[in-house]
């Protein structure tokens, strides 16, 4: 063992017998978490497993069996359920996978429980030290793995302990799937290294199925039931959240620290949550720095950015205002050259505000007006789907006069009038350059069925470019509204 893997056992051993994990009427205290990690790890040794994939849903056994395989000293490999079969077996096969634990799959043979083995002949080479890959779905192509050693994941988990220390929290709840890195080092290592209590529910019963569906009474129900002091939220779960307060539907009154991240959040959307007295602090990251890099805390807050650099890292800005990022990097890419350079691009646009760093985009999504105009269309949708009748939205004008739209609404049989009045409250708070100018009604929602998004939501760009440039050819051959 490691002597990193030694100090991260031997922190959580101090802890005892306060409650570590709970899962309905199932509860570990640290001492029986360890006590159960042992026999796990001996066991995946003497199976001879070299690198495990864990395709479970969230609960005790998810976060044992990752503990299993970093005490032995084996690559783990979470496995998202929101991934197509494809992309499952790509990560399967492109990680080199002799050891899977959770539903069977193609060329793996059971051999107790959930356990299933394969011989894997000539696994892809890793980067020394890799301990867990985590793939990114990416908007285009076959995810990717990221490889992560364990002190880069344990300096975010710090850094995460100190911006929340003064909110003294003990009891998190896990909502995101804990295949996320995310969720899986925010909300699993760094309040195991707190000795706080981690609550952990099926997805089924936090409310979120599949990659999109999202059952807000469950949602509202999992929170009462584990009055949890912290909370990890995408924008959209943030929304649901929100809108749930503004109807009055009860809350639990334990929160004391929600933090979001994983895509833009409208400042207009932070503002309704502050107007609530809600406690959300909007962070940024990457999975090729191991998850969180900037993130506003209860001292240091400022509505509309992402937060000040955590403390084991270093931010700054390129020529063109991509983010790099110093002292918190994957090891590399899986089958790919590790990255040259102390420097990390982002591939974000930014500034800082008084050391705030505050998002533009994608760097390879901004596109260019006809006028010469640089726009990121991650902002433009962002303020558009605050609005209440919009679901989804994609904004798209390279070298056009103007910018077209395509909107899908919440609700289907939403009247036009309805979505017009919605864009309308949008640009009030544009410039000219990013307004939406004209608007089309989507055919069908943006989703990983009919390529037109990825399994977590996020849009195929390219793929939307494909489907409606005839539509946006024709409705631009009408003219811009003056």
């Amino acid at each position: 063992m490691c002597a990193a893997v030694e100090a991260f056992f031997a922190r959580l051993a101090q802890h005892g017998e306060r409650v570590a994990l709970v899962e309905g009427e199932r509860t570990l205290s640290y001492t029986k978490l360890l006590a159960a990690v042992t026999p796990r790890s001996r066991y995946l040794s003497a199976q001879g497993a070299r690198r495990v994939a864990l395709a479970l849903d969230n609960g005790i056994d998810w976060v044992l069996w990752d503990l299993a395989a970093l005490h032995a000293g084996l690559v783990c490999v979470p496995l998202p359920a929101f991934f197509s079969a494809e992309q499952q077996r790509h990560v399967l096969d492109s990680a080199g996978i002799d050891c899977l634990i959770g539903a069977g799959a193609p060329g793996f043979t059971s051999v107790e429980g959930d356990i299933h083995r394969r011989s894997v002949a000539h696994p892809a080479a890793l980067h020394a030290n890799t301990c867990k890959i985590t793939y990114t779905s990416g908007t285009t192509g076959q995810p990717k793995g990221v490889c992560l050693d364990l002190d880069t994941q344990l300096a975010v988990a710090g850094s995460l302990l100190e911006a929340s220390a003064s909110r003294e929290v003990q009891r998190h709840l896990c909502i995101l799937p804990l295949a996320t890195l995310l969720e899986n080092i925010a909300g699993v290592y760094a309040p195991l290294l707190a000795g706080a209590r981690v609550e952990l529910m099926p997805m089924a019963q936090i409310g979120l199925t599949g990659a999109s569906g999202f059952d807000l009474a469950r949602f509202l129900q999992a929170l009462q039931a584990a009055q949890p002091h912290s909370l990890i939220l995408l924008p959209q779960l943030l929304l649901a959240l929100v809108s749930a307060a503004e109807r009055q539907l009860p809350l639990p009154g334990s929160l004391r620290f929600v933090a979001v991240g994983g895509g833009r959040v409208a400042a207009q959307l932070l503002e309704r949550a502050d107007a609530l007295g809600l406690p959300i602090f909007e962070g940024y990251g990457l999975s090729e720095c191991a998850s969180v890099v900037c993130l506003n805390t209860p001292e240091q807050r400022r509505i509309g950015s992402t937060g000040k650099p955590l403390g084991h890292l270093q931010v700054r800005l390129a020529d063109d205002g991509e983010v790099l990022v110093k002292d918190a990097r994957m090891l590399g890419y899986l089958g790919e050259p590790a990255p040259q350079g102390e420097w990390l691009g982002s591939g974000d646009l930014g500034h800082f505000e008084d050391g705030f760093l505050v998002l533009h985009g994608r760097k390879k999504h901004q596109f260019i007006t006809a006028y010469g105009r640089n726009v990121n269309p991650e902002w433009v949708e962002a303020e558009l789907v605050q609005q209440l009748p919009i679901a989804q939205a994609w904004l798209h004008g390279e070298a056009l006069p103007g910018n077209v739209a395509v909107l899908v609404p919440r609700v289907a049989n939403t009247p036009d009038a309805q979505l017009q009045a919605a864009v309308d409250e949008v640009n009030h708070g544009l410039p000219d350059y990013a307004r939406v100018h004209r608007w089309l009604r989507a055919e069908a929602p943006f989703n990983a069925s009919n390529e037109l998004a990825t399994a977590n939501g996020r849009l195929r760009r390219a793929a939307l470019f494909t489907h409606y440039q005839s539509a946006i050819h024709e409705l631009m051959a009408e003219g811009v509204p003056a």
